[in-house]
């Protein structure tokens, strides 16, 4: 048994030579390809590129131009006439309408942080430094809408506070708020 192990590696060990290229005969066969070659391939350099322009903010959420008042005070005595009653209708949608918004953004943060950690893992993965440098900034990006979100959330949990406590004060009966 060990005679067949000790031929079989003398053998394998042999013959290894007889295929391989010797490293004047590639050099020769590169030479020759590349004197066929027409014109030189073109090279790219940073100024042929142009540079990428930053990306604009992103605006907070509560961003939005506010209603204009209305034109007159005929208008305006109206609008105060048209208060709202402030029944479980009301306070319930009050509360569904912050709870919704408070999930949204909490769903959204949590989908961002699994983005971010995406982000993260393909950088460390990568070795090309422009896509390392465009991923970053699109990590970047992401970190930056994280913390609007956070902060967002955290307004959104007072806003919900702060219709309790309102509740509360109007004596509204603890199961409209549900």
């Amino acid at each position: 048994m060990l005679t067949a192990v000790v031929f079989t590696t003398a053998l394998v060990g042999a013959s290894a030579p007889l295929f391989a290229q010797s490293l004047g005969d590639v050099a020769r066969k590169e030479e020759a390809r590349r004197q066929a070659l027409k014109e030189p391939a073109k090279v790219y350099t940073n100024k042929d590129l142009g540079s990428v322009a930053p990306a604009p903010p992103v605006p907070p959420p509560g961003a939005t131009k506010p209603p204009s008042p209305p034109a007159d005070a005929k208008d305006a005595e109206k609008d105060k006439d048209k208060t709202p009653v402030k029944d479980q209708a009301y306070w319930g949608g009050k509360v569904k309408e912050l709870q919704a918004q408070a999930d949204r953004d909490q769903t959204y943060a949590d989908a961002m942080q699994s983005r971010i950690n995406s982000l993260t893992a393909d950088f460390t993965a990568r070795d090309d430094p422009a896509q390392r440098a465009l991923i970053s900034s699109d990590r970047q990006k992401a970190v930056a809408e994280l913390g609007r979100l956070k902060l967002a959330i955290v307004k959104d949990k007072k806003a919900l506070a702060d219709l309790q406590e309102e509740a509360r004060r109007a004596g509204v009966p603890a199961g409209w708020l549900r």
